[in-house]
């Protein structure tokens, strides 16, 4: 997620063998948590008790993992596994789990988004649609804006006969504040090209709800 990033243990490492190694910021991650300390002392906690000595540096190394979206570019991804193919039929990737932090309160929403797109000589790998998802849910987000940005690097990039994106998800800051309604789903969709057609959207909405498949 960076160019030139620090190995840093995680502090979860298994004594019996297995070893997690992430990659962070070494700057930033100091940075974040003394902003992280200071903001629980601003809150009133004690921040020399045992529970909470290290949660401004979990929480730093969580923000890092949680917005690495910024680092990762959506184009470089789909251009790695583009393949010439002669196929012109609906491709869908569905129910991919999306996660992402609302840029307004910074809390979490999450759900499932469908994409769609028809080949015009390219296809790409099936795994690059779920990371394009990741490269914008990984940072502080809106739900209409990151429906749009998927849609719009697919379309670029690949240049299909169309692309379709629907993405359903539950919003903490509607559930936990605000209006703390606990059973909303927010979904939105995008559309280009024969997506705008009525029967090809029709086709494409009638397959994701389709839990058969």
């Amino acid at each position: 997620m960076n160019k030139d990033p620090h190995t840093i243990m995680d502090d979860d490492d298994d004594p019996d063998g297995y070893r997690k190694i992430d990659h962070y910021n070494h700057d930033s991650l100091n940075k974040l948590s003394q902003s992280y300390l200071e903001v629980l002392q601003n809150l009133g906690e004690n921040t020399s008790r045992e529970g909470i000595l290290k949660t401004p540096e979990r929480v730093a190394k969580a923000m890092q993992f949680l917005t690495q979206g910024y680092h990762l570019n959506a184009k470089e991804i789909l251009e790695s596994a583009r393949f010439r193919e002669d196929y012109k039929q609906m491709v869908i990737v569905k129910d991919i789990e999306v996660y992402s932090l609302c840029e307004h309160h910074m809390l979490p929403f999450f759900g499932k988004a469908h994409v769609a797109y028809i080949p015009n000589n390219y296809i790409v790998g099936l795994s690059k649609i779920p990371r394009v998802v990741d490269v914008f849910a990984r940072r502080l987000q809106v739900q209409e804006r990151l429906t749009v940005e998927i849609r719009d690097a697919i379309q670029e990039t690949l240049s299909p006969l169309g692309v379709a994106v629907v993405i359903e998800a539950r919003h903490l800051c509607m559930q936990m504040r605000g209006i703390q309604k606990q059973n909303s789903i927010t979904t939105t969709s995008a559309f280009t090209g024969e997506f705008e057609n009525d029967r090809t959207r029709s086709e494409f909405l009638r397959l994701i709800a389709d839990k058969h498949i």
